[in-house]
């Protein structure tokens, strides 16, 4: 079994689907070129990297299977820890559901 971060639950493992928070309307924003986390109090502009994450967080789609897709995607390796730290923030701030 993979290592996940300290805040991920401690039986989650690269097999679970995360999704974004039922509160957050995860959108994409022509005029600021980015993707957006709409909530009822503002918005959260997403840097590139947690747009390419959150964008692909369907509640369907594992862990282990959104580190591959990006590394296809973006032809590089070695992306799992980048993930689960982003993650692992996520859920802290709430926008991300396991």
């Amino acid at each position: 079994m993979s290592t996940v971060p300290v805040d991920l639950p401690v039986d989650a493992d690269l097999q679970v689907c995360p999704r974004v928070a039922k509160m957050f309307k995860l959108q994409w924003e022509e005029v600021q070129k980015s993707w957006v986390l709409l909530y009822p109090e503002g918005m959260v502009k997403l840097n590139g990297s947690a747009g390419e994450i959150m964008s692909r967080l369907d509640g369907n789609t594992s862990i282990q299977t959104l580190i591959s897709t990006l590394e296809q995607q973006f032809e590089t390796t070695g992306l799992q820890a980048d993930v689960l730290d982003f993650l692992t923030i996520a859920k802290r701030q709430g926008w991300v559901k396991l």
